[in-house]
């Protein structure tokens, strides 16, 4: 019998297997794709040119699961952007951020906004910084009983107490506005220009389907701000290799701790006996047993698909009847002839490595987010291009790039019945077409193509709707109640059963935290 047996070879799972298995348990990860990863896989997609396939950027990858587990050692090697963001305008101007030139960049549409960004920057880098130590923690979890197991919780909250009390009435007021209002309301109090606005914006609806109006909004742009690259806090980088380095890097590390791995080998079942899970059955009819399984996939899916409905207390079948999934993404990898050159900026620069924004303005976006509502895509679509080529020469052959779209907004699911299989390949001309009115002549350097559709995400890699974040970022989703209250300490609905992917605290994207974390609760209960 096996200590744990992870169901999902994704990041989080990887992460926390390691752990364990570093703490002496008996540890078996089962994937059902040929590869680990997740959606933190480097494939060739079209012949010569790799590219990372769905998750495409680093920024949240926890510092302290590097060191943990000696990422560095076994092949992880990060390198910053030149740049952080590229905004070009339809009016011909452009915003380009990034270490250094920021201020100067805004200062062409507002010196007063160039004036107002130290401050902004200072106000949610002192956020951040409390977001970042609530990252590696469980938060407090609602429990039912006596006082033996409130006891904990009680503890737990007094040191978040503690942790927010530290913060002065601006910034606890601060945070609360940032968990409850819209991405565009905070951006307006700070800012008048919509260059800057855009930019920063922008944090706020990746994988987010929603406008910058949106209520909430504005926690999901503070989500993608307590990163840090090479110490270097808020900072984007790439991978070299693509994203699927890091998860290949953490593969190596959790098998020389003596972890074992099965790919190609997926779980049907999770076997519950006397109300306690006990073991798993593969796709193949394995039945594998062990003293704590742990579920690195969305919540939705294990308590809706792997555990039968009458195994599932009553509490969370209901709460994930209501679980809210879809992140309205559409992704896309291209090969590249050769690099796009901007109608704003033509030729090659520091600009090509950073993220090249296309939508000009909130408004924009949230025209993007209505249309999608009422015809299943925009129109006119938010697309964030990544050309990691110009920094990782391993990628394409020589001379040649490859380029990630992560696209928005779409509908996870087409009104009327229609199907994504059938329309997938109108959008993706769509995507294109959006990147050539900025830069004329680039559908004519694409070589090959690579296209993820929500639907396909959804098959790929068990994103629901193409939830990038298994579950919406909402503040009904988040921190106690995240997947639910009563499990935010990584513990499932089942004795034995545990959750340690991104449906759980701290959420989604690369950060290896909620894996670390369940790990931790994991040992404490074997032992």
């Amino acid at each position: 019998m096996y200590d744990a047996i992870l169901v999902g070879g994704g990041h989080n799972g990887l992460v926390c297997a390691a752990y364990l298995a570093k703490a002496g348990k008996r540890v078996l990860v089962l994937e059902r794709r040929g590869v680990v990863g997740g959606a933190a896989v480097t494939e060739e997609f079209h012949p010569g040119f790799r590219n990372s396939v769905a998750a495409y950027t680093v920024s949240l990858l926890q510092p302290k699961v590097i060191e943990d587990l000696k990422l560095r050692e076994h092949g992880l090697q990060v390198v910053l952007r030149k740049a952080n963001n590229f905004l070009p305008r339809p009016d011909g101007s452009y915003l380009l951020t990034g270490a250094g030139r920021t201020q100067a960049e805004v200062a062409k549409f507002s010196r007063k906004d160039a004036e107002a960004l130290a401050g902004y920057e200072r106000r949610l880098d002192a956020i951040a910084d409390v977001l970042r130590a609530l990252a590696l923690q469980p938060p407090p979890n609602v429990t039912e009983g006596g006082w033996l197991k409130a006891l904990p919780e009680l503890v737990r909250a007094g040191r978040l107490g503690r942790r927010l009390g530290a913060l002065d009435a601006t910034l606890r007021t601060d945070l609360l506005d940032l968990f409850t209002i819209s991405a565009a309301e905070y951006l307006d109090r700070w800012f008048e220009s919509e260059p800057i606005k855009a930019v920063l914006g922008f944090d706020g609806v990746v994988g987010n389907y929603a406008s910058p109006y949106t209520p909430g909004s504005a926690y999901v742009l503070l989500h993608h701000v307590f990163g840090e690259v090479n110490g270097v806090k808020g900072a984007w980088g790439h991978a070299i290799g693509g994203m699927g380095a890091i998860t290949q890097a953490m593969a190596r590390a959790a098998q020389a701790a003596g972890v074992e791995i099965r790919t190609g080998c997926g779980v049907r079942e999770v076997v519950v006996e006397n109300g306690r899970a006990v073991g798993v059955v593969s796709d193949d009819s394995d039945l594998l047993h062990a003293r704590a399984i742990v579920a690195n996939v969305n919540p939705k899916l294990l308590y809706e698909r792997l555990i039968a409905p009458d195994r599932v207390p009553a509490p969370t079948r209901e709460r994930m009847a209501y679980w809210r999934c879809g992140s309205g993404t559409f992704r896309m990898n291209v090969a590249l002839e050769r690099l796009p050159s901007f109608s704003v900026l033509p030729g090659e620069g520091d600009h090509l490595t950073a993220g090249i924004i296309l939508a000009p303005s909130l408004a924009y976006m949230d025209r993007a987010y209505l249309d999608a509502r009422a015809y299943g895509w925009s129109r006119e679509p938010i697309v964030e291009m990544l050309i990691p080529s110009t920094l990782d020469d391993s990628l394409a052959p020589k001379g040649r790039h490859v380029a990630s779209l992560f696209c928005q907004h779409v509908a996870p699911v087409l009104p009327n019945g229609a199907s994504w299989d059938a329309h997938r390949e109108e959008v993706a001309d769509l995507m294109l077409d959006t990147v050539e009115r900025h830069a004329p002549g680039f559908k004519a350097s694409v070589l090959g193509r690579q296209i993820k559709s929500p639907l396909d995400l959804e098959r790929d890699f068990g994103l629901i709707g193409g939830d990038i974040f298994h579950g919406a970022l909402s503040l009904n989703q988040l921190f106690s109640a995240r997947p639910m209250l009563g499990q935010a300490n990584y513990r499932g609905a089942l004795p034995g059963l545990y959750l340690c992917g991104a449906g759980t605290h701290p959420g989604g994207g690369v950060t290896g935290a909620p894996g670390h974390n369940a790990a931790r609760v994991v040992l404490a209960d074997l032992r």
